[in-house]
């Protein structure tokens, strides 16, 4: 069992408000992400809220796969937010897949073939790439909670990830959606309008 943990707890002080709830065709960037989550091959999703929580709650899909936790620590950080999630993952989960809701442009098809690798090669780390340049959403063993639970809260995400280097496994993708996050209105509309292939 994989489970995509979707960070949306910041309080998106350079993008003036919840990136989560930027418009993308027609809908919210959390509405996008959470659909194409639904229609891959993720068993669950862990959509974790911080600031803003109560604007961003309305647009949450209903959906077996979909569950809602609150970060009462998310003013300090991703770190704090993924070690929320993680405390709430479903016993039979073997792996997850760490998606900031900053990356609004991730394909379904991205989600399947990292789950379908990660199931083939199991390494501790598998992380994609495209334009040889490294990007979103990694997927990590379950055998590194302990690691990630036990960072303190100043520390990156990436210190654990940095200790396994050897075992981290890369998998090129044609999906420039991994490489394309943003924190500022203009670069959200940047990567709306320069939605290119790899």
């Amino acid at each position: 069992m994989i489970t995509c943990i979707l960070l949306a707890a910041g309080s998106s002080q350079r993008f003036g408000s919840p990136k989560a709830l930027a418009r993308l065709n027609e809908a919210t960037v959390i509405e996008n992400l959470q659909s194409r989550l639904i229609e891959s091959n993720i068993n669950n999703i862990i959509i974790v809220l911080g600031a803003h929580a109560q604007h961003i709650q309305p647009f949450v899909l209903k959906h077996k796969k979909v569950k809602v936790v609150y970060n009462k620590h998310h003013n300090f950080g991703q770190t704090s937010s993924f070690q929320c999630g993680l405390k709430n993952i479903d016993e039979e989960t073997t792996a997850v897949l760490l998606l900031p809701v900053d990356f609004p442009l991730i394909k379904t098809e991205t989600i399947n073939l990292l789950i379908q690798t990660y199931k083939k090669q199991t390494p501790l780390i598998l992380v994609p790439t495209c334009q040889e340049r490294k990007g979103h959403p990694p997927v990590f063993s379950r055998s590194l909670e302990k690691e990630f639970l036990d960072l303190d809260i100043s520390e990156g995400i990436n210190t654990v990830a940095h200790r396994h280097s050897k075992d981290t496994r890369l998998l090129a993708v044609k999906d420039p959606g991994i490489l394309a996050s943003f924190n500022t209105p203009e670069e959200f509309h940047a990567i709306k309008k320069n939605q290119t292939a790899c």
